[in-house]
């Protein structure tokens, strides 16, 4: 699908620049993206330590054995997640939207849709998450409340992205902190897990 947007892009006039994935930016959006991985890294294991917030971490898709935890982590969110998203919103979508409508437009544009984007996978969350469960309970208004939070939050999160990818000029950068997110997220929620089984 990635390949596919970005064949459809370049057929409409985009440039590997305007895409993000110049070569030229490589260098520049690695190190962006490295800085990012170790800001996530360094905020999730001080959340993780702290008593009223590691509990946050305890979500039930990820109690799983650390090997599992690892091919989830290094394969299935860099390609089924990470590449995608930020291909379609960071690269396809931002590069389309910021020749007619500005860069102001393109990364909220952009933002709200990769914020839209993640309706379906949060509607079971309250159930997965233990924290926001023991928060907000169960039943319909604790599910839209909740999804309408994952909407706001990866909208921010949207406008985050694209601003490292505006700032070093490569999808590199906004992949890096995304996969943090996600990537860091599965293994600490992992090893506190087994934490709490000994």
């Amino acid at each position: 699908m990635a390949v596919v947007l970005v064949g459809v892009a370049r057929r409409l006039g985009l440039s590997w620049h305007d895409l993000g994935l110049s070569r030229r930016s490589w260098r520049k959006g690695a190190l962006y993206g490295g800085i990012a991985v170790a800001v996530v890294a360094t905020v999730y294991v001080v959340g993780a330590l702290l008593p009223w917030t590691s509990s946050s971490f305890l979500d039930v898709r990820y109690d799983m054995a650390l090997g599992s935890a690892l091919l989830t982590a290094l394969v299935i969110i860099p390609l089924n997640t990470v590449l995608l998203e930020e291909i379609a919103f960071r690269g396809v979508l931002l590069g389309m939207l910021k020749r007619p409508l500005g860069t102001v437009w393109a990364v909220g544009l952009s933002s709200t849709l990769f914020g839209l984007w993640h309706i379906l996978p949060s509607l079971h969350l309250g159930e997965q998450n233990q924290a926001l469960g023991n928060v907000l309970g169960s039943g319909p208004t604790a599910q839209v409340l909740i999804v309408t939070g994952v909407v706001l939050f990866t909208a921010v999160a949207g406008v985050l992205f694209s601003e490292l990818r505006r700032r070093s000029g490569s999808v590199l950068a906004s992949a890096g902190m995304h996969w943090a997110t996600n990537g860091l997220g599965v293994l600490l929620s992992s090893l506190l897990w087994a934490a709490h089984a000994t």
